[in-house]
């Protein structure tokens, strides 16, 4: 099995020590950063733009996951890219020519992912995995960070995690939504490879050891 990678979701950071509170997720074992972007119309919340993840991108040399929660990725993922994103994920329920927009993003050089909300079908995206890098199967509806996770959606990970196999894909899995020590190991389990954590890991006295229990 490859490698789980963490990824800690900045929603859940001190907005006033962003930069210090990357490096202490960073000494502490993450792999990745999970930059959720939202445009206050696709979810209803606003939260940063690409000056904040140049500035970011200044803290540390992790991995840059930024996740577009928006409704035109089209018009400002390369905007991300510039300012430092190593990846940039995009919703599927979005009204654009997605497959184009996926060879775009590949052409600037960094790697792509689809995010799903929680009432799309694995089987829906299916004719999207052999050309993206990563699947980010959100647990909880996408807006607001500290929700709980909907253990009902477990089966449809399960559902990608056969198709990929079956199809031999090199598409990882990700998970978003009320991940912690409990709901890591079901996600594992069901064939995730990158656990995006929010409050879990922000929220607690010692990053490195909650990040451990993630592993558990």
């Amino acid at each position: 099995m490859k490698k789980i990678i963490i990824a800690p979701s900045i929603l859940a950071a001190n907005s006033a020590a962003l930069g210090q509170d990357i490096k202490k997720i960073e000494n502490a074992g993450a792999d990745w950063v999970h930059i959720d972007v939202m445009d206050g119309h696709f979810v209803p919340n606003i939260s940063i733009g690409p000056v904040v993840v140049k500035s970011l991108r200044k803290a540390t040399t992790l991995f840059f996951d930024a996740h577009l929660m928006i409704t035109n990725p089209e018009k400002y993922w390369l905007e991300f890219q510039k300012a430092g994103a190593n990846s940039i994920t995009f919703h599927y329920e979005i009204e654009t020519d997605k497959k184009k927009l996926i060879k775009d993003i590949k052409s600037a050089g960094v790697k792509v992912g689809i995010s799903i909300k929680p009432s799309t079908t694995a089987a829906e995206i299916e004719t999207l995995i052999p050309y993206v890098d990563l699947i980010l199967v959100m647990t909880v509806e996408p807006g607001f960070g500290g929700q709980s996770f909907m253990e009902s959606l477990v089966p449809k990970i399960k559902d990608i995690r056969r198709f990929i196999n079956k199809n031999s894909y090199n598409c990882l899995i990700s998970v978003d939504g009320g991940i912690d020590s409990k709901t890591a190991p079901i996600c594992i389990n069901a064939g995730v490879n990158v656990l995006v954590s929010g409050s879990y890991i922000f929220n607690a006295e010692n990053p490195k050891n909650a990040i451990e229990a993630l592993l558990l």
